[in-house]
């Protein structure tokens, strides 16, 4: 595992650790632009992200959620770029069920090739490198698998649902269903607790990059509905339709 994968691991610990400070106490909440809520704890964590990442790859700029965005006229420069969210899933962090996540991925020609999903209250951490996925827990640090199961496990969004599931589950046979917050449902079919994960809802480009790269380096696929890839070199920050799934 490279140094660069266990730094990024580094500061997912300490962003979660800000992240857990404020979890048991009296959140102040605001509301975005688009509605969306952001506590305390998301921006805690983002600040000590930007710091890290700025620290440890000066060359390398970022897109986070919580941050200003750059423009496309900048970003459409960037080969190389670190894309983050601080803390995916503020309504399951508000519900306090334990699952949200701290998202860091890098960025290369418009895939994902580097990445850490820190759950904090969960006290687990994913990582994968492209060509290999890890699950780290207290117990230690194992390589995870995705695999396919007689009855697959389809994981939905706990606090999206969407209208166009209900189709797409009626065409998939038996099946059993599982609604799961944040990146955590990339995460799950990597390591072979899922086999299908399709989004057919909105998602940014920082809530899919890192979870898109465990999977892939699990083995599962991530793909468009038309079979088309993610690609994360792009104006629009929104996310087409997809699917993971296990290949």
């Amino acid at each position: 595992m490279s140094n660069l994968l266990e730094s990024i691991y580094d500061i997912a610990l300490e962003a979660g650790a800000a992240i857990m400070e404020r979890y048991h106490g009296n959140i102040q909440v605001e509301e975005k632009a688009d509605s969306s809520p952001v506590t305390e704890a998301d921006l805690a964590a983002n600040t000590i992200i930007v710091e890290q990442l700025t620290r440890l790859t000066p060359e390398i700029p970022l897109l986070t959620e919580e941050s200003a965005h750059t423009p496309w006229s900048e970003r459409q420069e960037w080969s190389t770029f670190w894309l983050v969210d601080p803390l995916d899933g503020t309504k399951e962090f508000l519900r306090k069920n334990g699952e949200f996540t701290v998202n860091i991925a890098l960025i290369e020609n418009g895939k994902p090739v580097l990445a850490v999903v820190h759950a904090p209250a969960l006290e687990k951490t994913w990582l994968g490198d492209s060509d290999k996925a890890w699950l780290q827990t207290k117990a230690g640090r194992e390589q995870i698998k995705a695999r396919l199961s007689t009855v697959p496990i389809v994981v939905g969004s706990r606090s999206h649902p969407s209208p166009d599931m209900a189709d797409y589950l009626s065409n998939l046979g038996e099946h059993k269903m599982i609604e799961v917050g944040s990146s955590l449902k990339f995460c799950m079919v990597a390591e072979g607790r899922a086999q299908y994960y399709p989004r057919l809802g909105p998602t940014m480009m920082w809530d899919t990059a890192a979870g898109q790269c465990i999977a892939e380096s699990a083995g599962a696929k991530v793909h468009q509905f038309n079979g088309d890839e993610l690609n994360y070199h792009r104006e629009d920050l929104l996310n087409p339709y997809f699917i993971v799934e296990v290949a």
